[in-house]
């Protein structure tokens, strides 16, 4: 199923939200994590800027992709993947420092994935990996 995740701040997990379907547009479940595959990367300009005038965070950006169902088996994928370098890439966005998501080491624009991860560190902090 095609699905639209983004960190929602209020519950403290990752929202997915449905493309298609007989929910389509509404949000499917709230998770700790989950995966995606043939991930798309998005950010709202309209959004990102209104969240510059106001200083107040809005939801304008997300993952979008192919939802994993059974996401252990991708974290056995992206744990294999880590020991290879450069193969694992820390995803973050931030709408004060850029205007897409970029890669957490190199700050380079990160607009497609054929992986993401989206989990919740062991300190409660939202992360995203992609592959």
């Amino acid at each position: 199923m095609r699905v639209e995740v983004y960190y929602n701040l209020h519950k403290r997990l990752f929202s997915v939200r449905a493309l298609e379907g007989e929910r389509k547009g509404r949000v499917i479940d709230h998770v700790h994590e989950c995966a995606i595959k043939n991930a798309k990367f998005v950010v709202s300009e309209a959004g990102r800027q209104r969240v510059l005038r106001e200083k107040c965070k809005n939801v304008h950006a997300h993952a979008r992709g192919e939802l994993v169902e059974g996401t252990n088996s991708y974290l056995t994928l992206i744990g294999a993947l880590a020991n290879d370098a450069g193969a694992l890439r820390a995803v973050k966005y931030d709408p004060y420092r850029f205007s897409s998501f970029v890669d957490l080491d190199t700050e380079e624009p990160v607009h497609e994935a054929e992986v993401c991860l989206l989990l919740r560190l062991p300190n409660g902090i939202p992360a995203m990996f992609a592959v």
